[in-house]
């Protein structure tokens, strides 16, 4: 398949499918430089609405610091099909599915696990299934909880549009408003590789997802009386309309964990300010 411009893997990535237990998972999988054995290897989770191309700016600098790096896109998100009922959605069928990823990555141990937004909540939920296989948890521009209200205005309105028109429809439709969080702005000019995305996207996918964005109950607690205890990395920009950022301050307290603001980032730190984020993420892990 032909890609967007702005969604070609750089050289020390390559695009393949990661076949698991679960099924097969489109994947960006990006290794260190030849003759360099990895300091580890990281899972990467994207959020709502995004995909693994979320994470392409990160890539180069994650390996350079040493690490294996595969980011994916989950069922139902761009080029990983899914069924099309919203069951399939589950949070508990996602999380089982990061646990087969984990498995299938063939690290040789527990891997670092990173989830975007969303992909945070459902890294949490696959960590508070099965802690064994990860090193560490990196919560990035993920909150305790529901999204703050003005977002869960926003994935109503975009799941009552998925309910009546298709795919091509809500994406002109999102033209004329601000899209939800994670979903970039179609308005900048022609941003073929946001709609050639989102055309892939599976609508329940969306509808399930976005539903449990305005649902999910608080489980901080949960996570931080883990035994043995997992080292957590709470990371964001200096601005977040999602989670307010006093909001994950507290959330990385009530955790223990370290914490890093990304100057001059917002709600995705990956694309707004990769090197930066790059650098003090590959630093959390090199503690573990």
């Amino acid at each position: 398949m032909s890609r967007p411009p702005t969604f070609v893997p750089p050289p020390c990535a390559r695009a393949r499918v990661l076949d698991t237990a679960r099924g097969p998972f489109a994947v960006l999988d990006a290794a260190p430089p030849a003759g360099r054995a990895p300091a580890g290897t990281a899972l990467l989770l994207p959020g709502y609405t995004g995909s693994k191309e979320d994470f392409i700016a990160m890539l180069e600098p994650l390996t350079a610091a040493g690490y294996r790096v595969v980011a994916v896109d989950g069922r139902g998100q761009y080029e990983t099909s899914g069924p099309s009922v919203p069951e399939a959605y589950a949070q508990v069928e996602l999380a089982r599915d990061v646990l087969a990823q984990a498995a299938a990555l063939d690290a040789g141990g527990p891997v670092h696990l990173l989830g975007h937004s969303l992909g945070g909540q459902i890294a949490r939920a696959a960590v508070l299934a099965d802690a064994a296989p990860f090193r560490t948890l990196t919560l990035l521009s993920s909150g305790p909880a529901e999204v703050a209200p003005e977002q869960r205005q926003k994935i109503k309105l975009l799941s009552d549009a998925l309910g009546v028109m298709d795919m091509e429809q809500v994406w002109q439709a999102m033209r004329a408003v601000d899209p939800p969080e994670d979903a970039g702005d179609p308005r900048r000019g022609d941003r073929e590789d946001l709609r050639h995305r989102w055309l892939l996207h599976n609508p329940a996918q969306l509808v399930a997802t976005g539903r449990q964005l305005t649902t999910e109950p608080d489980r901080v607690a949960e996570l931080a009386a883990l035994e043995p205890p997992l080292p957590v990395h709470v990371v964001s920009g200096e601005r977040d309309d999602t989670w307010p950022v006093p909001l994950l301050d507290t959330m990385a307290e009530r955790l223990g964990a370290h914490r890093t603001r990304v100057a001059g980032a917002e709600h995705s730190p990956n694309t707004d300010r990769p090197e930066e984020t790059a650098a003090a993420v590959a630093a959390f892990w090199d503690r573990y």
